[in-house]
């Protein structure tokens, strides 16, 4: 995640699943941004949405708080989302994610210290889960979460809901796949991919949490429809 891309029309969708989660279940969120430094892209002015009231209608306390960005003088900057109350009984870390190893070991250690009551945990990558091609410490892995880092926080009893940006690949076998990886690396009781038109969300749920999926699904299908789709559910055996 980089501050420059607060507020644009994926981050409208994130926010509003989050929030659906956190209605649905009832339970404390933790989010992590695995922020990242800024780099001068133009790439995160998907803003045309804060002008249309058809979306509008999808969460309008969510649409009017995001809109506080159009107004003169205030930056867009992700501290906004707690300052702005977005997500329910959430709490944050906004620590910098850099390539450096040891140094990404030190951030994410202090994150799971600062997240450590959350019952499910989003992570925000700026790309999405690991790939073959960017080891961990390498140029460029500070845009990914990794395999390790996930387990670590399944592990202790957090679900998870993790970003996952869409690459060049048959979206439907791509989601398939990486629910299967999700459920098999973690033994999840239930995964759930969530589509949106660029970014998939990854839910993997404990066992404990598993009973709130149905509730979760519903809501989302009820506020988000033509803008969140459920496509992908994973029962372990």
């Amino acid at each position: 995640m980089k501050k420059q891309y607060f507020g644009d029309e994926n981050d409208y969708r994130k926010y509003g699943l989050l929030r659906c989660i956190a209605e649905a279940t009832g339970l404390d969120i933790g989010i992590l941004w695995l922020l990242t430094a800024d780099d001068g892209r133009p790439d995160g002015e998907f803003r045309g949405y804060l002008h249309d009231a058809r979306v509008r209608r999808h969460d309008e306390p969510l649409h009017r708080a995001l809109g506080r960005l159009l107004d003169e003088g205030v930056l867009r900057d992700v501290g906004h989302a707690e300052r702005w109350g977005l997500v329910p009984r959430a709490t944050y870390f906004d620590g910098l994610f850099t390539d450096a190893a040891e140094a990404r070991r030190a951030t994410f250690a202090a994150a799971m210290r600062t997240l450590a009551h959350g019952s499910i945990v989003f992570l925000d990558p700026d790309n999405g889960v690991e790939v073959p091609s960017v080891g961990f410490g390498q140029t460029n892995s500070s845009r990914y979460v990794y395999w390790h880092e996930m387990s670590a926080l399944f592990e202790r009893g957090q679900s998870l809901l993790v970003y996952q940006h869409y690459p060049r690949l048959e979206r439907r076998s791509f989601e398939a796949s990486l629910a299967e990886k999700f459920r098999v690396r973690l033994a999840a009781a239930e995964v759930a991919v969530f589509s949106t038109p660029r970014v998939a969300f990854v839910l993997a749920l404990q066992e404990a949490h598993a009973k709130h999926l149905p509730a979760i699904r519903r809501l989302v299908a009820a506020r988000w429809a033509g803008q969140i789709g459920e496509r992908t559910v994973l029962e372990r055996a």
